[in-house]
């Protein structure tokens, strides 16, 4: 048996231990353990739950990459053509990595009510649309049906159903205006089949999501022309290398005259981004205090400890153990002080954030955050990575107070009262 482990584990199981001066020292360090590492476990579980969902919104709507006309048009309208005859449509092979493409087209139009009239983007989607990132989104009716022949089905966000007064099964009159602005507007008459709530207010104050064909129409486009098209990759920590690489694959080598531009979300909403990667840098600010915080009340506790049993490491070094075998008993006993709060403090923090993940406690206003609740990311990993780091980081600290050990003298310490 290791003999400093068993000694540790001996003064760690004393009952004079449990009623000693120590006591009220050792149950604060291993709350502020227990603390900081939930402090750690919720702050890293909220931020990059966060991160990940405004991602997910996004990208729901935009894809991760988006091919277009290369032209200084910076709103969310289509204005000229792309023609889906290419090589990347509508399997892009060429680039690792790619999930699914699909073709759009947006509009500008207005709908008006007898009562009220909002300013809206038509989003036209086709056959090839992944209506899976917008279904989770869908708090009443279903997606509209875009199989057979074109019809006047559309969603619309709750935003805009409550401002216009609108419900599933209703009519709404939607005018789209003509280049020349002498011409009456085309109206098309949608019928709403479904309601979504994605929480992100930039665009659920703005899309309406119907069938590609009729922009198509309305612009006089051919079947074959389509607005934009909307790239998704697998994994979003690729994007900017993804990105260069779509658009190195995706323009027409014998007409170089038909460029074609492909921009990442990160680039088309880029205060957003920017916005995010502040989590970032709260996280490691979080991180960084509360390893300081326990490291600090696990080192004034290990002096206290040492102190405390002076007289034991003047009977042990008379014995012939050397200061690196008397330190090692009290890291050990560290050690296992550690592992206690680190306990509690996992199953405080986890339970924290299934608790929020489950019944979404604490809300968050979607103006400012874009999400109605707070999201949670439970990653195991990431968990695991906490407590390994607490542990090191504490015990190379600790290294430093146990060094006390080796300035005590075995004749002074047995004679000490």
């Amino acid at each position: 048996m290791n003999l400093e482990y068993f000694i540790a584990k001996r003064l760690s199981d004393a009952k004079n231990h449990k009623s000693s001066i120590s006591a009220p020292i050792i149950k604060i360090a291993i709350s502020a353990i227990a603390i900081g590492l939930v402090m750690m476990i919720v702050s890293v579980g909220t931020g990059v739950g966060l991160q990940q969902k405004i991602r997910q919104k996004v990208s729901a709507f935009n894809g991760h990459i988006l091919i277009s006309n290369f032209d200084d048009n910076v709103s969310q309208v289509s204005l000229a053509p792309v023609s889906t005859n290419q090589d990347f449509y509508p399997k892009f092979t060429s680039v690792e990595g790619i999930q699914h493409i699909q073709a759009v087209a947006s509009k500008a139009g207005i709908i008006r009510t007898e009562t009220a009239f909002e300013g809206v983007i038509y989003k036209g989607v086709g056959k090839d649309f992944l209506w899976s990132n917008i279904s989770e989104y869908l708090v009443k009716g279903r997606i509209p049906n875009l199989t057979g022949p074109l019809n006047a089905e559309i969603i619309i966000s709750e935003y805009l159903a409550n401002r216009l007064e609108l419900k599933v099964g209703d009519n709404c009159n939607t005018f789209f205006m003509k280049e020349s602005g002498s011409q009456l507007p085309n109206l098309r008459v949608f019928k709403i089949v479904g309601i979504y709530n994605s929480g992100f207010q930039e665009f659920d104050a703005t899309y309406i999501i119907g069938d590609i064909r009729h922009i198509q129409k309305i612009n006089k486009w051919k079947p074959t022309e389509v607005g934009a098209f909307e790239v998704f990759i697998d994994d979003f920590d690729k994007i900017d290398e993804k990105g260069l690489e779509v658009y190195n694959n995706s323009q027409n080598k014998e007409d170089p005259t038909k460029t074609l531009d492909a921009q990442t979300i990160t680039q088309k909403y880029y205060y957003i981004f920017e916005w995010l990667k502040l989590f970032d840098f709260n996280i490691v600010v979080i991180l960084i205090i509360m390893i300081v915080a326990s490291t600090i009340n696990m080192a004034v506790a290990l002096l206290v400890l040492i102190l405390e049993r002076t007289q034991m490491i003047g009977i042990l070094k008379s014995l012939g153990a050397n200061s690196w075998s008397v330190r090692k008993i009290f890291l050990y006993n560290a050690l296992y002080l550690i592992s206690k709060g680190l306990l509690w403090g996992n199953l405080i923090g986890v339970g924290m954030l299934l608790i929020q993940k489950y019944f979404g406690i604490v809300k968050l206003n979607p103006e400012n955050y874009y999400v109605n609740v707070a999201p949670v990311n439970i990653n195991f990993w990431h968990i695991l990575t906490l407590n390994i780091g607490t542990i090191i980081i504490c015990l190379l600290v600790l290294l430093i107070p146990s060094f006390i050990i080796t300035k005590i003298s075995p004749i002074k310490a047995i004679k000490f009262n």
